[in-house]
């Protein structure tokens, strides 16, 4: 019903907007084919504001350093997921972001159907991204949400299972940001009752526990380990106050799931904080199933630029080593462009693909019926 309603949506949204559209696809099909000197006369041929939408505060740096750069005038706004979306149904003409960088994958698969934001993927980079990056969205970065405790006191929630979580002693020790009001966490929730993490789950289990998983009214061990992972759960505002909660001196024993980026925080007391991942790795054993998840921020072109061309310009500038330095001066962010490596102690990209649930549009799109499911747990 969802997926027919947002048919509808874009049918009518495209009878609105058609040659709006028009003019930016055939444009950044032209795009795809320049080079990077081309692009860089078809930007600068182009006038009025450069426009950029993004839900990362590091886009205003990234954006200042390409408008030094080029020497074009550029605007950018910091802006919330959902704000986001809003203004690309909403927006047209001049006040219309020319580019978007953006999460929540099924949601963009959405806005993509609906025919409010085109994918370009530059020529000069294309070589370096794997096909999975690449489409139906390019991606800019992966961004990793990890279990990270206070390493202080008796009772060191160093957990090496998942399912150590739902422990009752765990009840109210365990802070993360409600999926409610944050949709990367929920996707992440929805994830975990795939068969593919609801299996692993279902294994970890008797590895903790020595027997088999009784799954009582739950469909598969993934629904389980949400429900009991989210009543444990308290609710922080955000990850910046998640993390300088957990770090306290007074925050013994307590577990936070949040960005990892946090750490660069001055307001985080690092020393009383360690990352689940690092120290599984670091003691040669892994957290079963996994230690986190990791979402992509995605870049796009919107249908109703003005400056497609000075979109597609940036873009290209965001996948050089230049263009991600806003992102990659601290760990928590991750480039896809195999020639932009980790900050030195982090793991690679590779690592934690492998060891961190990821996500799945199609799946999160085809079962959103989870999220009612999920929101009953998170009235505790």
């Amino acid at each position: 019903m969802k997926k027919m309603l947002s048919v509808l949506l874009a049918l009518s949204l495209l009878l609105m907007a058609v040659p709006a559209f028009a003019d930016v696809a055939a444009d950044v099909e032209a795009g795809q084919a320049l080079t990077h000197d081309e692009l860089v006369e078809k930007a600068k041929a182009e006038s009025g504001t450069f426009v950029v939408y993004g839900n990362t505060s590091r886009i205003a740096t990234a954006a200042e350093d390409f408008a030094a750069l080029y020497g074009i005038t550029t605007e950018a706004n910091n802006l919330k997921d959902q704000e986001i979306y809003t203004k690309l149904r909403n927006e047209n003409g001049s006040t219309a972001a020319d580019m978007v960088m953006i999460q929540d994958g099924a949601q963009l698969t959405d806005a993509i159907d609906e025919g409010l934001v085109i994918n370009f993927v530059p020529a000069s980079v294309k070589d370096a991204l794997d096909e999975a990056d690449q489409q139906p969205a390019l991606v800019h970065q992966y961004i990793n949400k990890l279990f990270i405790y206070n390493n202080l006191g008796d009772n060191v929630p160093a957990i090496k299972n998942v399912w150590e979580l739902t422990d009752p002693a765990m009840k109210g020790n365990i802070i993360f940001k409600n999926p409610e009001s944050e949709k990367v966490n929920m996707n992440f929730l929805v994830m975990c009752t795939k068969d593919e993490w609801a299996e692993k789950l279902a294994a970890a289990y008797k590895t903790l526990k020595g027997e088999d998983i009784d799954l009582g009214e739950y469909k598969n061990a993934g629904y389980k380990w949400v429900a009991e992972f989210l009543d444990n759960c308290t609710f922080g505002k955000s990850d910046t106050t998640i993390a300088e909660e957990i770090s306290q001196d007074t925050a013994a024993g307590k577990i936070g799931l949040f960005v990892l980026s946090k750490l660069r925080s001055s307001s985080v007391l690092t020393d009383n904080l360690t990352v689940a991942q690092y120290d599984a790795t670091a003691n040669g054993y892994a957290v079963e199933p996994f230690s986190g998840f990791m979402y992509p921020m995605y870049t796009m072109i919107n249908t109703q630029a003005t400056r497609p061309y000075t979109g597609m310009l940036f873009i290209e500038y965001l996948m050089t080593q230049d263009g991600f330095k806003p992102w990659g001066k601290s760990i928590g962010a991750y480039s896809p462009n195999a020639a932009i490596t980790v900050n030195e102690g982090d793991l690679t990209i590779d690592v934690w693909k492998n060891t961190l649930v990821m996500e799945d549009a199609d799946y999160i799109l085809n079962n959103f019926e989870v999220e009612d499911f999920i929101l009953q747990h998170c009235q505790n």
